[in-house]
């Protein structure tokens, strides 16, 4: 499958292929770990070449996916993209890498180490209008005039996204942290053979988180020389999970109002009811067929057993999924 464009997606609304082939070819870039990586030079000379456009509207509400890998982001970001006014954009990592210089977590694009956490001191002149220019060029380009950006590690940006565009709409998209880091062991195992498939080259993705999120933060100080010799992609992803779910959580409390949360297992459970909630919160037209297509496409997924993780974070795993109103049985 092509930029997330199955059949049911071209019978649904064939006019919006062009927009998808348009982000997958020349606005996302290709990851480390993937092929086609070719196309790299091609996308970051376009990126030079919108950041000189002299486009000074500003982006009108652009809507951002947010949360933890493996948590149902891709799906919900594929469904709007059928929306009548949304241009969807995949991941786009370089895109905020040609904004940023300093975005790239797992080593894509840059031998320069990303950061996770950006706040609104970040949000210099320069990178609020190439952000915009570029968000403005792509909705141009694909005949859009919403743009959805699904990157869930900017979850950890809220600063950075508020000052760059303050009328911007997030959704949280959250799943059972059993299922989550299943998936993403899963993940990782069946591209074992790439062992930076998923953190990063040379794991980079895990030890700046480490060292980034987890390090600064007292709750896991009585664990941390624990974090910093996990190994297991399970533990690892358990721990990604919790340090994501818990800044959710903060700023649910923080900014309330601000993001809509949106279980995985509502959307897939009953995507008649929450597609439209979702739309009504981004400021989108009602679309039959953005909703007929969910229901086509979502299916509950039998749930994981629970998760038999390292002694030192199987508490805080626990926690976190009672914060979230998850059950916690006991590891089988």
């Amino acid at each position: 499958m092509v930029a997330q464009i199955d059949t049911q997606f071209i019978k649904t609304r064939p006019g919006k292929v062009w927009p998808r082939l348009l982000a997958y070819t020349m606005f996302e870039g290709r990851p480390l770990t993937t092929r086609g990586r070719w196309i790299n030079p091609l996308v970051f000379g376009g990126y030079r070449l919108w950041s000189a456009l002299p486009i000074r509207k500003p982006v009108d509400r652009p809507v951002f996916i947010l949360g933890v890998g493996r948590s149902g982001t891709t799906i919900l970001g594929t469904i709007l993209a059928l929306h009548r006014d949304v241009g969807y954009l995949n991941e786009p990592k370089a895109l905020w890498q040609a904004a940023l210089g300093d975005d790239d977590l797992i080593g894509s694009y840059s031998r320069r180490a990303g950061r996770f956490r950006m706040t609104a001191a970040d949000a210099t002149p320069g990178v609020k209008r190439r952000l915009h220019r570029y968000y403005r060029t792509f909705l141009r380009l694909s005949g859009n005039r919403r743009v959805v950006d699904k990157y869930p590690e900017l979850v950890f940006r809220n600063g950075l996204l508020n000052a760059v565009f303050p009328d911007a709409r997030k959704i949280m998209l959250i799943r059972n942290g059993a299922d989550t880091c299943q998936s993403i062991a899963n993940w990782s195992l069946k591209h074992g053979q790439q062992a930076d498939d998923w953190w990063g080259r040379n794991r980079q993705k895990w030890h700046l988180l480490v060292d980034q999120l987890i390090a600064p933060d007292p709750y896991f100080a009585p664990v941390l020389a624990d974090i910093r010799g996990l190994s297991r992609h399970m533990d690892m992803a358990a721990v990604e999970w919790i340090v994501t779910m818990r800044e959710a959580l903060q700023l649910q409390v923080q900014n309330p109002g601000s993001l809509h949360f949106v279980r995985y297992e509502d959307l897939t459970a009953d995507p008649a009811a929450t597609i439209p909630e979702i739309l009504q919160f981004c400021g989108l037209q009602p679309d039959v067929a953005v909703t007929r297509y969910a229901k086509q496409t979502l299916k509950p997924r039998a749930p994981y057993p629970p998760p038999d993780l390292h002694p030192a974070i199987q508490g805080m795993f626990e926690d976190t999924m009672k914060s979230l109103g998850y059950e916690t049985p006991a590891p089988q």
